[in-house]
C-alpha cells in the first residue's frame, strides 16, 4: 500500500489558498510524478488508508446501504459505524492511488427493495464528492460489488442491526 505526496499546489488546488499564486508545472500535472512534490512551502502526504476511511464513511452514510464489506471486516465495519463515527470504515474498502487518479473498490450489501444502479450512481456521487473535498485527488472509477440483498425483519430490530429499515414490527 503506498502513501500519496502532494506538492503544494496539488493539495491546495481546490482549498482557501487556490489562486494566490501562479500555478507551475507541477500544478498543471508536468509528468508522471506530478502528485508527488516538495515546494518551499513543504510536502502533504495522503496515506491510501485515509482516502479508504474517507470513502468508506461517504458509502455507510449512504441510505439503502445496510453493510460494507464481508466476514469480518464486515462485523467490525458494522460495530465501529456505529460506535465511533466509522474510524475504521476504509478497512473493507480497498483504494490505489496512481498519479493522483483514485480508484475505489468495495463490496456493499444492500437493503431490499432499494433500486441497485440507482444506488450504485448515490454511492459513486457521495465518494466522489467526499474524497475530492477532503484531498483534492481526482476519483476516477469506483467499482461496486453488491454481494447480497438484506430482508429487514423483526429479530434485527431487537438484536439492534435493523437501525434503517421498517418499522420493527409492532
Amino acid at each position: 500500500m503506498s502513501d500519496t505526496d502532494l506538492g503544494y499546489g496539488s493539495a491546495t488546488a481546490n482549498g482557501p489558498n487556490a489562486g494566490s499564486r501562479p500555478p507551475t508545472a507541477a500544478d498543471k500535472g508536468a509528468g508522471p510524478s506530478a502528485s508527488r512534490g516538495t515546494t518551499s512551502r513543504g510536502t502533504t502526504t495522503i496515506a491510501d488508508n485515509v482516502i479508504a476511511t474517507i470513502a468508506g464513511i461517504a458509502i455507510r452514510g449512504t441510505d439503502g446501504v445496510h453493510s460494507v464489506g464481508r466476514g469480518p471486516s464486515k462485523a467490525l465495519g458494522a460495530v465501529t459505524g456505529r460506535m465511533s463515527g466509522g474510524s475504521d470504515a476504509g478497512r473493507s474498502v480497498k483504494v490505489d492511488v496512481d498519479d493522483g487518479r483514485v480508484r475505489v473498490d468495495v463490496d456493499i450489501e444492500v437493503e431490499y427493495g432499494m433500486p441497485i444502479h440507482e444506488l450504485a450512481d448515490h454511492i459513486r456521487t457521495h465518494v466522489t464528492d467526499a474524497v475530492e473535498t477532503m484531498t483534492g485527488l481526482d476519483v476516477g472509477e469506483i467499482d461496486i460489488n453488491v454481494f447480497a440483498v438484506h430482508v429487514f425483519d423483526e429479530d434485527d430490530d431487537s438484536a439492534g442491526g435493523g437501525d434503517r429499515g421498517g418499522d420493527g414490527g409492532s
